[in-house]
């Protein structure tokens, strides 16, 4: 899920825009990770012992008392108890201020949700965009135009192509002028003639003088050269809102509707503090990902933004001070420095690869095996899953992507849908035994009796998930390619 280094460095090894992995690799994880929880879920209902709840003590929520009063006066549901302590005198003991916070509190989903609405319907409802051809004249028709105009005696427009100044004056005449007598010579008598009739046709008057506008034209159409009169031109209508949008409307005001059935004073304390612990980072998250994936800035401009809400939300929390400033900067540059470095091994590994011929030799085999694109896509991901066993991913990107890579061409592949099976695929280095980084940063937290063996095997059903992905990533790439498609393409 962006944004990921892994990404970052695998478009730069094959080219690839880093935008749109990031919009193609959203959904492809957000499925694998609906995978695990699902297979939780499951696990914890076939098997409770393994999964047991915890005690009523321990998920027992205190509440502030004025909220007490409230849940016994007027129930347990708290929108409606809330609007209820606004009605009458019966609760007029009860301060007004902690009342309205509560009640703003519980209505920010409906802001949200009315808001997001807005902005979605205003931009599925736009108008089309159409180009103003006003001014636009197709090419030679002021040409034929102004002589047609001129064969009337009058003076054409001074919208076609004119001499310029600097000609003018240097032929010390204001127009264009006739060749000198010793130039261009008539042609012998017994040649070409002058057909007859030619003589009626003179020069309109005015010709040598240059082109001017004529008399009594508008003061908006004396601008400049080539200029379209202003015409009025009527607002586009906006377009009827598709089917989907009011689809996500009903189904979006039908979960609200269920948010608040279950809404309780308990509840609501808990949503309290979420607000006030991960929802403030989860909108720094979808501002740094929603302006790479709506192509508000680059990746890099985006982290900035990041680095920008990260600074604010540390001085929120009262954590801002030199040393957490300092820590920071050291492991941005250390994260830099080795994505760096990872370009630079990868571009060498390439270079001297193809020189010493060895991408000619893969190629040459690969071909030679008479593989259809089905069975190439399962020979590279069934390679890079046993790699990503004893490997680290930066290691299946930097070595073996530089091979795998040229060979798409030949079986049709696109270098995005590659670059998604690779990175979900690539999470088996994350989980398998012997390097499986994510198994040490579990064994640091975990409770001492657990060891290392254990979570491995715990890890095992998550891999045959991992698979269960790839295969649905195949047999499905809208989930990875909708979104780029719709965005960039």
């Amino acid at each position: 899920i962006p944004p990921s280094v892994m990404l970052i460095v695998y478009g730069a090894t094959a080219g690839v825009s880093v935008v749109q992995l990031y919009a193609g690799a959203f959904f492809p994880g957000l499925m694998l990770a609906g995978l695990y929880i699902l297979y939780v879920v499951l696990l914890a209902k076939l098997r409770p012992s393994l999964m047991p709840p915890l005690s009523a003590a321990d998920r027992h929520v205190p509440l502030p008392p004025v909220l007490e009063q409230l849940q016994a006066a007027a129930g347990k549901l708290a929108l409606p108890a809330l609007l209820a302590a606004f009605k009458g005198s019966r609760n007029a003991h009860l301060p007004m201020g902690v009342l309205w916070r509560n009640l703003i509190v519980t209505l920010l989903p409906v802001l949200v949700f009315v808001a997001v609405l807005g902005l979605t319907w205003r931009g599925v409802t736009a108008p089309p965009e159409t180009a103003d051809d006003a001014g636009l004249q197709q090419m030679g028709g002021a040409q034929d135009s102004g002589s047609a105009r001129a064969l009337d005696g009058t003076e054409p427009k001074a919208e076609g192509v004119s001499e310029p100044p600097a000609a003018q004056e240097s032929s010390g005449a204001p127009g264009v002028q006739e060749p000198p007598a010793d130039g261009v010579k008539e042609p012998p008598a017994e040649g070409l003639k002058e057909p007859p009739g030619a003589a009626a046709v003179s020069e309109p008057p005015g010709a040598g003088q240059g082109l001017r506008e004529p008399p009594g034209t508008p003061a908006a159409a004396a601008g400049a050269p080539g200029s379209a009169p202003a015409v009025d031109v009527p607002a586009a209508a906006r377009v009827a809102a598709p089917a989907w949008f009011w689809g996500m409307a009903g189904g979006g005001a039908l979960a609200l509707a269920g948010f608040y059935l279950l809404l309780t004073f308990v509840r609501l304390e808990v949503f309290k503090m979420l607000l006030g612990s991960f929802f403030p980072l989860a909108v720094l998250i979808l501002a740094v990902l929603g302006t790479i994936v709506f192509g508000l800035a680059t990746p890099t401009e985006a982290a900035a933004v990041g680095s920008m809400g990260g600074l604010l939300l540390a001085a929120a929390y009262r954590q801002l001070n030199f040393t957490v400033v300092k820590e920071s900067v050291f492991l941005t540059a250390k994260t830099s420095a080795m994505v760096c470095w990872l370009f630079v091994g990868s571009s060498i590994f390439s270079a001297a690869f193809a020189l010493l011929g060895g991408q000619e030799i893969i190629e040459k085999w690969v071909m030679s095996l008479g593989l259809s694109k089905v069975q190439f896509l399962m020979l590279s991901q069934a390679i890079i899953f046993l790699l990503g066993w004893p490997l680290e991913w930066t290691e299946i990107i930097v070595i073996f992507m530089p091979i795998f890579i040229p060979l798409l061409d030949n079986f049709g592949v696109d270098p995005l849908f590659f670059g998604l099976l690779v990175a979900l695929n690539l999470q088996t280095a994350f989980l398998s035994p012997p390097v499986a980084m994510a198994a040490f940063y579990l064994k640091g937290v975990a409770p001492p009796h657990i060891t290392l063996n254990q979570i491995f095997a715990g890890m095992i059903p998550f891999m045959l998930i991992q698979v269960v992905a790839l295969v649905l990533l195949y047999v499905f790439p809208a989930i990875g390619l909708w979104l780029p498609q719709v965005l960039y393409r």
